[in-house]
């Protein structure tokens, strides 16, 4: 039987306290499935009502995870914008703090095993291409047609690729007591740098 409280709101509030409860669930620490049953259980919901909104587990797992890259994409935009102006290297070092602390928060290591389902896996995946490093990709192409890198932007973008997974799977961060944004910011200076040239003085 459905609380007093869920159906007394409307069909809008109540897909929205639908996701809220999915997205409780679904990002919370752990690595076992997640049912329509514990949904239901959540938000003392019969499954019916929910299938009324969300046709199946896919679709209300797509719209949780297209709400949390929706806000990622929000932020990496205002770094990008605050970065505007600034040395190419501090925008990368700003873009990719900005893109790992988002991803971190979101837990996006554990995210990507798409909790055993292989069908979210790829499009968390997907997500995390299409938010996070096309955007990347794009900043480096950017800074080699400048004549700012002195490595292919490809290259950079595998490594960097590579950097920011690793810290999101790796112990390190919680050994050494630091985020793995933190450790990123000294993973651009460590590696980075060495390949981002000295921007060019303008004259006053």
């Amino acid at each position: 039987m459905e609380t007093k409280l869920v159906s007394s709101v409307s069909d809008q509030r109540r897909a929205e306290m639908i996701v809220d409860a999915a997205a409780r669930l679904f990002l919370a620490p752990g690595p076992g499935r997640v049912s329509m049953d514990d949904f239901a259980g959540e938000l003392g919901m019969s499954k019916k009502t929910i299938y009324r909104h969300f046709p199946d587990k896919h679709a209300l797992m797509t719209a949780v995870l297209d709400r949390q890259f929706g806000a990622i994409e929000r932020t990496l935009l205002a770094a990008a914008e605050d970065a505007e102006g600034r040395p190419f290297g501090e925008q990368v070092q700003r873009f990719l703090v900005a893109a790992c602390g988002e991803l971190e928060r979101i837990g996006a290591a554990q995210l990507a095993t798409g909790r055993g389902d292989a069908v979210l896996r790829r499009h968390v995946e997907q997500r995390i291409d299409a938010v996070v490093y096309r955007r990347l990709d794009e900043l480096f192409r950017d800074g080699h047609r400048r004549g700012l890198l002195s490595a292919p932007p490809e290259l950079l973008g595998e490594i960097t690729r590579g950097a920011v997974e690793r810290l999101l799977n790796s112990q390190v961060p919680r050994e050494l007591d630091r985020t793995a944004a933190d450790l990123l910011r000294a993973t651009v200076h460590t590696v980075l740098y060495g390949a981002i040239r000295p921007e060019p003085e303008t004259g006053s």
